[in-house]
């Protein structure tokens, strides 16, 4: 009887080790936890990952380069099977590459985009992202079709459309093209835009507030016919200015379309009370998900076909963004 007991215990040993030794450890670089995009993005590759058996270790950058490259090295020395990695400074991914391929380890890139000639010098390096001149240009769409629909948005009927641009990172390449495509679509839409202001505010709402609120003193909310801002949380700043300056609040003689990009559930609110205009679904779920799925089939050696996610240019995979208005929050 205490033979069999004590084989029996042994086996279950054996079991549990070798199943520790198959556990799958992802190590996850994240520009900055305090970004309400990339908290969505670290919940779905938790979730994922669970789903998957593997086990998932955050880093926060804390919007630090140096600091992210030191987590780097840590998560190499412990041992990962793959890294993904939200880059602090995109510019700066060569030597993040560099350091995984010595390693053999295979590292996906996610929501900041290295160069193709970077990624293309280990083959196991990847991105997966949105196109971020889909995302400018729906972002145009959004305020051209209101402006269209509603003549009273030309507050001075010049039939040119004044607006106030709120800008990203600089630098940062979805800041780029989403400025740029936004004001390209108005243009084929068939409205001269004219740009009344232009401010860096890094992403975040408390600057985006702030600057949105000192152009309003200078220019006057009478004269703004418009406010495009790069991502939700620029938006949400630019109607907290706008509420205080008495816009946005339920008068339609008071009101100036805002639009942002990602679909956060603060901005979807905010277009429930009818204070933003729209926003841009960037798809935070799926690419979590997707990296996640690419990671594993990376570090497994399977066939990256198999993942359910098509592999452009052996480098890339794409997750399509998708115009939201207030009809569809409800």
């Amino acid at each position: 009887m205490r033979k069999n007991l004590l084989l029996a215990f042994i086996l279950i040993l054996v079991i549990v080790s070798c199943s520790q030794a198959q556990e799958m450890k992802i190590g996850a670089c994240i520009y900055r936890f305090n970004d309400a995009f990339m908290l969505r993005f670290r919940n779905a590759m938790a979730e994922e990952s669970q789903k998957a058996g593997a086990k998932i270790d955050f880093a926060d950058g804390q919007d630090d380069q140096n600091t992210q490259n030191s987590q780097i090295d840590e998560f190499i020395a412990n041992g990962v099977n793959v890294l993904i990695v939200n880059p602090v400074d995109r510019m700066s991914s060569q030597p993040i590459i560099d350091k995984a391929k010595a390693a053999n380890i295979p590292v996906v890139f996610i929501n900041r985009e290295p160069s193709l000639e970077m990624l293309s010098t280990y083959d196991k390096a990847y991105y997966i992202g949105a196109k971020a001149e889909e995302s400018g240009t729906q972002s145009g769409q959004l305020i051209a079709e209101y402006f269209k629909s509603h003549p009273e948005a030309d507050k001075n009927k010049d039939g040119k459309l004044q607006y106030i641009l709120l800008r990203g990172q600089n630098g940062h390449q979805d800041m780029i093209l989403r400025s740029k495509y936004s004001i390209e679509a108005i243009k084929e839409s068939g409205i001269e835009p004219v740009e009344l202001a232009n401010a860096i505010a890094n992403w975040d709402k408390l600057q985006a507030m702030t600057i949105a609120n000192a152009f309003i003193m200078s220019i006057g909310a009478e004269n703004i016919e418009a406010i495009i801002a790069n991502n939700d949380e620029m938006a949400l700043g630019a109607v907290e200015a706008l509420k205080a300056n008495n816009y946005n609040m339920g008068d339609p003689a008071l009101y100036i379309p805002v639009v942002g990009v990602d679909a956060n559930a603060s901005a979807l609110e905010a277009m429930d009370r009818g204070e933003m205009l729209g926003t841009v679904l960037n798809d935070a779920d799926n690419q979590g998900i997707a990296a996640v799925k690419l990671a594993l089939a990376l570090a497994e050696n399977k066939d990256l076909n198999s993942i359910g996610y098509k592999i452009i240019d052996n480098k890339y995979i794409w997750i399509p963004y998708q115009k939201v208005t207030r009809g569809d929050t409800k």
